[in-house]
């Protein structure tokens, strides 16, 4: 398993300052770093290449990121956060639903880039093992899916079915960003997508009941007008 600070990460951007500054600072953190200046050559580079995480800038010279992140799609499961100038929550989300890992807009903090670097190998690191944890531990926190089972300093939380595959669905994919058309569409069915008001109840009871502050949350995070990810580094964590 590679620890962090290893692997390689391919940057797709047709700006070289951009390209410059990402690969300086990634390898001063022990990263390789591959490059890829419009899409045809990033296709090519993640078929012949085999790069540990992606960086996609949407506006290439020759096609749309999305484009390639479909392109992406159709043969590989490498994480790819998505790192663009385009702000817009619907973009966030259309990348979101349709491949992408994450989604970093410029300008970005680089300890912030780090950290969802870091977060996406972790959970690629987790999908190549034999099997998947199901049991999560943190800070008097304990969730195990496969009992249905949650407790908080050894007391069980009595959670709702709907608050429990709300939270089963988040551990699944922590650290990550979880849009809320696929909470809505995969726990109350496709004819719920707009409805956006019951997953915020449901949130918001989770938050009460798992002890997380619903001020300045660290376990359950919010991303605005897109949807909601469960905290690797502050919260949960695979048990080892």
């Amino acid at each position: 398993m590679k620890s962090e600070g290893s692997g390689r990460i391919l940057i797709v951007d047709d700006e070289q300052q951009i390209r410059r500054f990402l690969r300086i600072s990634l390898a001063s953190q022990g990263y390789g770093v591959l490059e890829a200046e419009n899409g045809k050559q990033a296709l090519a580079m993640v078929y012949t290449q085999a790069p540990d995480v992606v960086l996609l800038d949407l506006g290439l010279p020759d096609m749309d990121g999305h484009e390639v992140l479909q392109g992406i799609r159709e043969h590989s499961t490498v994480p790819v956060i998505v790192v663009s100038v385009r702000d817009r929550e619907e973009e966030k989300v259309f990348s979101l639903d349709n491949g992408a890992n994450d989604y970093v807009t410029k300008p970005f903090g680089i300890q912030e880039l780090l950290a969802r670097i870091r977060a996406v190998l972790r959970l690629a690191q987790k999908a190549r093992g034999e099997q998947t944890s199901s049991y999560y531990v943190s800070q008097g926190l304990a969730i195990d899916l496969e009992l249905r089972r949650v407790t908080l300093q050894q007391e069980d939380v009595h959670l709702t079915r709907k608050e429990f595959a709300v939270l089963a669905r988040l551990c699944r994919y922590a650290g990550r960003v979880v849009t809320q058309t696929q909470l809505l569409k995969e726990i109350w069915g496709p004819t719920h997508v707009d409805d956006t008001h019951y997953l915020r109840i449901v949130i918001s009871r989770l938050r009460q009941k798992l002890g997380d502050d619903p001020q300045t949350p660290t376990l359950l995070q919010t991303e605005a007008g897109v949807g909601y990810r469960l905290s690797v580094e502050a919260a949960l964590r695979p048990e080892t």
